[in-house]
């Protein structure tokens, strides 16, 4: 495996729409505000007890989950998924990913992989190699892994956390010892400038039609873009109040985003905070699903495809080329899926109709 950056091979400049290239930009620009990123995200996906070969064939019908229960945190059924899991785990580690653990999720056969914070670019690295090693290693085991965020209407879907905070000379710019919850007037604008521009960015948070499946009431998946303290209805959530290890989850994201697309678009959000020093609303609590005051993420492929198109600020942080590509890269997305007859159809009105 090889990663590495795409140059134009008449300029030899970085290609600008290419992931890499569209991360290492608003690195550079928070470099020239001071400030360095350190970024986690979680890796959920869930394991069937077919190999891919066998579910392509059979039509991808009548999937099984490789559990038959819900698995959180529980200690017998991850050890009977340890042929695949203990793998994963050990393998990245020696090519010096630094895993820290693996466990069950909340549903029947979903699990999630959490590797330690780093930089934001060696996250993404981390993230996409990651992603890589668990559907082959499942390969390997005669499984197949999938991350995509909602498989089964009656399934939690899959998302893929995203933790972030800035640095500023090897210390948490985040945490002020002095402020309420700790926070800095930094992250205060940060966060502020995540939360108000989520709509525009939500493409690449969910950058497919089966991405905004999973946005469902009661499943911790989010719909608002609020914050809250340690809050899993909320889109951005607090972590580590009160301490240095102060930071904001960006809850939206599905397993399926590409994270260099997901990690950019964050951080020119929260560059644009902090350039803005925007101000950041009261904390919301309890059920953010039921308020009713509370900014609704785009709910379709179609609705994020247009904010994304209009978006001044967008093309203001990423450039036109960048937001055009994309834009495109949706609409794509929408009319393959607007050719296709689905099976929900074909029962729905064969006889009906």
């Amino acid at each position: 495996m090889v990663l590495c950056d795409i140059l134009d091979h008449h300029t030899h400049q970085e290609v600008p729409h290419a992931p890499r290239a569209v991360l290492k930009r608003q690195i550079a620009r928070l470099g020239a505000l001071g400030f360095t990123a350190m970024m986690a995200t979680e890796l959920e996906f869930f394991l069937f007890e077919k190999s891919f070969d066998e579910i392509r064939k059979s039509g991808f019908r009548d999937l099984a989950p490789i559990s038959g229960y819900n698995e959180d945190y529980n200690i017998l059924q991850t050890s009977r998924e340890e042929a695949v899991m203990r793998p994963i785990r050990n393998h990245l580690f020696a090519a010096g990913i630094p895993v820290e653990n693996s466990k069950g999720e909340a549903e029947t056969g979903q699990e999630e992989l959490n590797i330690r914070y780093s930089a934001a670019l060696d996250c993404a690295d981390h993230h996409t190699i990651a992603k890589h090693a668990v559907k082959e290693i499942a390969w390997g085991a005669g499984h197949a892994a999938s991350f995509l965020p909602k498989w089964h209407k009656d399934k939690v879907g899959s998302s893929s956390h995203v933790h972030q905070s800035l640095w500023h000379d090897g210390a948490p710019a985040f945490f002020d010892e002095n402020a309420e919850l700790g926070m800095s007037e930094v992250m205060e604008h940060y966060m502020a400038g995540l939360i108000a521009y989520a709509p525009d960015y939500t493409y690449f948070l969910a950058p497919y039609v089966n991405s905004y499946k999973r946005f469902a009431k009661g499943t911790f998946a989010p719909t608002k873009t609020v914050w809250s303290v340690d809050n899993r209805t909320a889109g951005f959530r607090l972590c580590g109040d009160g301490t240095k290890g102060i930071r904001v989850e960006c809850r939206i994201g599905g397993s399926d985003l590409n994270p260099y697309l997901a990690q950019a678009a964050m951080l020119a959000a929260g560059i644009k905070g902090i350039e803005d020093n925007m101000e950041l609303a009261p904390a919301t609590s309890g059920d953010v699903y039921e308020d009713a005051q509370a900014q609704d993420i785009p709910q379709t492929l179609r609705a994020a495809t247009e904010t994304l198109r209009s978006s001044a600020f967008l093309r203001g942080a990423m450039g036109d080329e960048v937001v055009d590509h994309y834009t495109r890269a949706a609409e794509w997305e929408q009319e393959e899926f607007d050719r296709a007859v689905t099976d929900w159809e074909i029962a729905r009105g064969f006889e009906r109709a």
